[in-house]
């Protein structure tokens, strides 16, 4: 049997926070999604390397201004953080808290992969939390920032067990230390509860690591230790916060994730062998760029895609998700067959306002993207387009003017707000934009480009130096767009997206 080599990253895009559990021969992870809907994606693999993505926990789960972009509005930076994943008795659960909402969600399934979920809501904030599932019966949540606590939740998991355990668990060192212990992961091997926590030192090579404590009682004392402090040759940046899973021969992986600049948050698979009950994740705490498995042979999904906009229903290609809640009435694959057509709704004064952005990932090392647009539907003030989506965004974009004219505009998110690089006037019906995205070695850059015809690209504007922001929290995404800044009703056809990733 051919057996599977990984390579790190495995997912060279932004899936921050990741969970994995196995059941069977089968691995599920899950991962944060923050301000993109559907969101909770659960990715399905065979080997920890060839992901895909199978389904979502959720459409939306909030309904207020903020996750409709309305009133001034948003949930950038915000939304659903630091889910945990956890299976028992054939039921799995998913759970997470929204900084928005100020509430802790738990949804729940028999079936992974198709759904439903039905959810539970809590109230009161239990940051990054971590199921477990205890072999006794009974269930538990642990989270926190510096001071870690638990709390028992009742057999069914949708709420708090009466009476139940809940009271501070652990302490997080203070000396010398930017960010307290966080981003708890729960296991129990045995006899010996594991906690994974990470730590950001203000001391010695100042980059976040991997801490596991570990007790013979849940409740303590825990003994602590450093598994994990590397960068695997990438600027200062540690590669930590995640947990264990094995594997039906018994092997152990862990499955953490690195910050990688522009393109987010990327996930990484090591192997894992114990000494004296410790993990030790790679040689010697020292963790593998690539290493061989014996885990089998799978095939590479796409993570991001291509598509035509040729479907036959109103639903779109997993790999798609909206930045923030979308209005579904004003959307549509099928109203003009092999388009994507985006109506105008409220009007906006830049695309982080606009509603109904359809977004996919970045990857890297350098990957592409182009879009052909029809401007026949547009109104004054229209502004369809294209964008690298973060905080510090830039767009290529078509502008509807007075008695049909337009203009192709380069902009970009400024100090003093959105600023239009360069503006040139346009003549067409339709019109052809790529953005090009260079990741490597931490470039981060970006290029933005139009063309009549599809054959001849012109570069417009400036390259964008892009930079992951914390208020937005997410890694660049492509995103098409069409919003208005005057009357609405409008719309723009996009007949195609083309994506291309460079090994």
């Amino acid at each position: 049997m051919n057996t599977a080599r990984i390579t790190n990253p495995v997912i060279w895009a932004d899936v921050p926070d990741v969970d994995v559990i196995r059941v069977g021969p089968v691995f599920y992870m899950v991962s944060t999604s923050m301000h993109s809907m559907p969101g909770c994606p659960i990715m399905k693999s065979v080997n920890l390397k060839d992901w895909e993505i199978v389904s979502y926990v959720f459409d939306t789960f909030e309904d207020t201004p903020a996750f409709r972009l309305e009133d001034g509005e948003g949930i950038y930076g915000g939304g659903s953080w630091a889910a945990s994943l956890r299976c028992k008795n054939g039921i799995y659960y998913v759970c997470f808290s929204s900084n928005d909402t100020d509430r802790f969600y738990i949804y729940q399934t028999r079936d992974i992969e198709h759904g439903p979920w039905e959810r539970s809501v809590i109230p009161d904030l239990h940051h990054d939390p971590a199921l477990l599932l205890d072999d006794d019966g009974r269930n538990y949540v642990i989270y926190g920032n510096g001071d870690i606590r638990i709390r028992e939740l009742n057999e069914d998991l949708t709420g708090w067990m009466r009476f139940g355990t809940e009271q501070l668990l652990l302490e997080g060192e203070r000396q010398g230390i930017m960010l307290r212990m966080e981003g708890c992961h729960a296991h129990k091997r045995g006899g010996y509860y594991y906690l994974f926590f990470i730590e950001w030192p203000a001391e010695g090579n100042m980059r976040r690591r991997q801490l596991c404590y570990r007790s013979r009682e849940l409740l303590g004392p825990y003994e602590r230790r450093v598994i994990l402090d590397d960068n695997l040759g990438y600027e200062n940046r540690g590669v930590a916060q995640g947990g264990l899973v094995d594997t039906e021969d018994s092997d152990w992986y862990a499955v953490l994730f690195q910050d990688h600049g522009a393109v987010g948050r990327v996930p990484c698979v090591f192997p894992v062998s114990w000494e004296n009950d410790w993990p030790v994740i790679g040689e010697g705490g020292k963790a593998p760029l690539a290493f061989e498995t014996k885990l089998p042979a799978g095939e590479p999904n796409a993570l991001v895609i291509s598509d035509e906009f040729e479907y036959t229903e109103n639903r779109l290609a997993l790999q798609w998700q909206w930045n923030h809640n979308p209005d579904n009435g004003l959307w549509s694959v099928t109203e003009r067959p092999g388009c994507l057509r985006l109506r105008t709704g409220k009007a906006a004064d830049s695309v982080v306002t606009a509603r109904n952005t359809l977004t996919q990932r970045t990857e890297g090392p350098a990957c592409s993207a182009e879009t052909l647009l029809y401007l026949g539907g547009m109104n004054e003030g229209d502004r369809a387009g294209m964008v690298a989506l973060q905080s510090g965004y830039g767009t290529v974009e078509v502008t509807a003017g007075e008695q049909g004219q337009f203009t192709v505009e380069m902009c970009i998110q400024g100090d003093d707000g959105v600023e239009v690089v360069e503006s040139i006037p346009f003549t067409g019906e339709r019109i052809s934009l790529r953005i090009d995205f260079n990741f490597k070695d931490g470039v981060d850059e970006a290029r933005f480009f139009y063309s009549q015809g599809g054959e001849v690209w012109h570069s417009i504007g400036q390259t964008l130096h892009m930079e992951y922001s914390l208020d937005h929290f997410m890694g660049y995404r492509i995103g098409l767009f069409n919003y208005a800044t005057r009357q609405t009703g409008g719309y723009a056809d996009f007949d195609y997206f083309r994506y291309h990733r460079e090994d």
